[in-house]
């Protein structure tokens, strides 16, 4: 890896942490330059302003959230297995930390005044619900599109309550209440 690409990726990693650290935006691009090891100006130089550099780490993020639901996808038998495998991704330990946790709620303040946040944001829901969609359909038939739309604020919802309590909600118990979700909308349908 060249060194531009290498500073990218570490002034991206640092920003995660910053937010992470300081639970909100106000962060300073010298905090998270200095955290990265590198000069503020060389950060504005890469980034042109903080909110570039956030929306360029919430890239990152949602990366690295589409390549665990793929992988889990990819492993996956059947709709209902690639459904629990999507819900395991989104509360997978890269996933949900306490940092990427206060990255998307920051993200999601952003979205109401930044248009690429916005249409970030949107980008995700949709992938979201579609890849929900995909499977419901053959186990939900005309309820699918309710039960994706449940089941996504659902996951949106534990992010939520993990960030005004976190010592309440691990990983693993977001995946329970949201499983549990999901066999209930299931089950209501038999």
């Amino acid at each position: 890896m060249s060194v531009e690409p290498k500073r990218r990726a570490q002034l991206v990693e640092a920003t995660i942490h910053e937010i992470g650290a300081n639970g909100s935006l106000d962060v300073t691009v010298g905090k998270i330059a200095k955290r990265a090891g590198v000069s503020a100006a060389l950060a504005f130089h890469y980034f042109g302003d903080k909110d570039k550099l956030f929306l360029a780490a919430m890239r990152h993020v949602l990366s690295v959230y589409g390549a665990e639901v793929r992988g889990a996808l990819l492993v996956s038998n059947g709709p209902r297995e690639r459904l629990e495998g999507i819900v395991r991704a989104s509360f997978s330990s890269c996933n949900f930390r306490a940092d990427v946790i206060s990255a998307w709620l920051n993200f999601y303040v952003l979205a109401r005044r930044n248009e690429e946040a916005q249409r970030l944001l949107s980008v995700y829901h949709r992938r979201l619900r579609s890849n929900l969609l995909h499977d419901l359909r053959s186990l939900a038939d005309t309820a699918a599109p309710e039960i994706a739309d449940r089941i996504g604020a659902v996951i949106d919802g534990l992010y939520l309550r993990y960030a005004s309590n976190p010592d309440d909600m691990t990983g693993q118990t977001a995946t329970d209440h949201a499983l549990a979700t999901l066999s209930n909308e299931l089950g209501a349908l038999e």
